[in-house]
């Protein structure tokens, strides 16, 4: 993974990290994808300094870490392993470095050309809403019950909207 910096005018500093699976190189513009993470993050009021990765791969990967990790034998579209669960049972320390390490979005590329095309609207804004949803999680939000799914998609729609971006449209 290359390390990218994500800071800008209302963030401290952001390290994305990207790495994206040979068949899917040339696909996503990462610049594009960093925007996306940092609008999520200063958005969600992410005020300090934060590192976090991004993986775009295939159906099969995404299947197998959602079988070893969640125990569902399936494809989906977006996983999340948040460096930061489980705060409450042991509070995070931050690092020396002061840079929060928040974990990392893996994304499934092919299921999310097969969601925008159910959904009829660009592959780029399924894979900005997968983005969003995946950073979100790595910020503690929840969708397991009906009442935390709807805010999810609340806050999904929200910084989506923030997006000034001709391609999400």
């Amino acid at each position: 993974m290359m390390p990218r910096g994500c800071g800008g005018i209302f963030m401290p500093g952001c390290e994305l990290y990207v790495k994206t699976d040979e068949p899917f190189q040339g696909c996503l513009d990462e610049e594009w994808l960093r925007q996306v993470v940092e609008k999520t993050l200063v958005l969600e009021g992410v005020n300090s300094p934060v590192e976090l990765g991004v993986v775009i791969t295939d159906a099969e990967t995404i299947r197998q870490l959602n079988r070893s990790y969640r125990g569902r034998d399936e494809t989906t579209d977006v996983l999340s392993f948040a460096l930061l669960e489980d705060s409450e049972a042991a509070p995070f320390i931050t690092p020396p470095d002061g840079v929060s390490h928040l974990g990392e979005v893996i994304l499934s590329y092919p299921q999310a050309a097969i969601q925008a095309k159910e959904h009829k609207h660009p592959l780029e804004r399924e894979l900005a809403l997968l983005v969003i949803h995946g950073v979100l999680h790595l910020l503690g939000h929840e969708d397991e019950d009906e009442v935390a799914e709807a805010r999810m998609r609340a806050e999904e729609k929200r910084v989506l909207g923030e997006l000034t971006d001709e391609r999400l449209l």
